[in-house]
This record gives structure tokens, C-alpha cells and sequence, in this order.
């Protein structure tokens, strides 16, 4: 693993047309991993639909790696169910926040670039990087994969690193 290059902050927001994997329903969960950060959001009871709002942190590096997520249904009495699984590369998103340091931060919502479903991510529809109000941000909504049905709605929001900006002060000769 290389140098620490910023944060990215996940919000797992929610599920839509998630599969039964129990009787009638499912009580799921999903486990995000980047390198070797692994989070897990909260079991939401009986829901096809669940809403999560939870956001995690994790530290991107050089080489830039690509987020993984599984769902699962918790189960009490056995091993969880596989409920599906995405991904997403994170290059993107780390390449306009190297673009907004040369341009400078704008007020309101300015697109930096337009990413469309394809193989090299699990996109259901078109995502958005924007600058919104200086914060490097991409709504993704996920289409699950190895299952009949299911997405999850993302949203990454890119921060620098304070530590990195104080060792880049502290290293700046001064005037």
C-alpha cells in the first residue's frame, strides 16, 4: 500500500428491490471493504427497501483502489445469505479532486465529470462528480450483482486529509 492521498466519506443511504431471503422478506446489512478497511452498516429488520443513512470514513491511497460491497441477510440460527454484491472504481473521484486543487473551489453545484454504466463498475444509471459548494462529491446508485434484483444508493464525498494539508504547511518554507 502507498502514501495516504485523502479520506473518502461513503453514506450507504439506502436499498431499493432487495431480494427475499427469508420467508417473505429480509433483514439486511451491507459490508463495505477498500484494501484492507472493512465497515459494516446496521441490520435493518424485515425490509426490501432498507434506509441506512450511515456515512464511514476510509483513507485513499496510491495505487488508487476500487470499493467493494456485499449485502447480506442476517440470519440468527445459521450463516448469513449472500443478498448480492457491487462495485465501484474510485479513480474518478480521486482524479476531479485533483482537478478542483488547480481550479479552486466554486459556490453552488458545478459537474466535473459524467461517469455511465459500464464493466469496470456496477452503476445502474449514470453518476455525477460535482463540485458542490467546494466538497468533491458523486451520487452512484449500485446495481447489485449475482442476484435477480437490487441496488444501493450511494453517495462518496471526497476530503483531503487535514494531516496531509498541516505536513504540506509544515514542509512549505516560509516567507
Amino acid at each position: 500500500m502507498g502514501k495516504t492521498i485523502g479520506l473518502l466519506k461513503v453514506s450507504v443511504l439506502r436499498g431499493l428491490r432487495l431480494v427475499i431471503r427469508d420467508f417473505r422478506t429480509s433483514d439486511p446489512y451491507v459490508v463495505l471493504k477498500l484494501d484492507n478497511q472493512v465497515v459494516k452498516t446496521k441490520v435493518i429488520n424485515n425490509s426490501l427497501n432498507p434506509v441506512w443513512n450511515e456515512e464511514f470514513t476510509f483513507s485513499i491511497t496510491e495505487p488508487v483502489g476500487v470499493l467493494n460491497l456485499e449485502v447480506f441477510d442476517k440470519d440468527r440460527f445459521k450463516a448469513d445469505d449472500e443478498m448480492g454484491y457491487a462495485h465501484i472504481g474510485l479513480q474518478q473521484i480521486v482524479s476531479a479532486a485533483r482537478l478542483k486543487k488547480f481550479v479552486g473551489t466554486t459556490q453552488g453545484a458545478t459537474k466535473i465529470r459524467t461517469m455511465v454504466p459500464d464493466s469496470d463498475n456496477c452503476l445502474a444509471k449514470e453518476s455525477c462528480i460535482r463540485c458542490l459548494d467546494g466538497e468533491i462529491v458523486q451520487d452512484a446508485c449500485l446495481r447489485l450483482c449475482g442476484v435477480e434484483s437490487g441496488e444501493i444508493e450511494l453517495r462518496l464525498k471526497w476530503a483531503d486529509d487535514p494531516s496531509l494539508a498541516a505536513a504540506a504547511a509544515t514542509a512549505a518554507p516560509s516567507e
